[in-house]
């Protein structure tokens, strides 16, 4: 009787720095994806009502103006990021 794995010596492939690079790669994104995701998703709900106050104030300030419409970049971009938070 032989004593032969499933897997032979030969199929395995020895890691490269590259590979493991990529590896690291992959699993950091894994760990930040996640929270930065959740964060997004909140920072969307959550700015709106900021805008309220800035809207009833009137944007006749170009400085109120420019903090709506940055403010309002931040809340698109949150959504964009945050959309598939807590989709399993």
């Amino acid at each position: 009787m032989s004593n032969h794995s499933p897997l032979s010596n030969e199929s395995i492939a020895p890691s490269s720095p590259e590979t493991e690079r990529q590896r690291d790669n992959h699993s950091l994104r894994r760990t930040v994806k996640g929270p930065a995701q959740f964060l997004s998703f909140w920072i969307a709900i959550a700015l709106p009502f900021v805008h309220v106050p800035l809207l009833a104030q009137g944007l006749g300030d170009p400085s109120v103006t420019l903090t709506f419409l940055a403010l309002l970049a931040i809340n698109v971009l949150a959504l964009y990021l945050g959309h598939g938070h807590n989709q399993h």
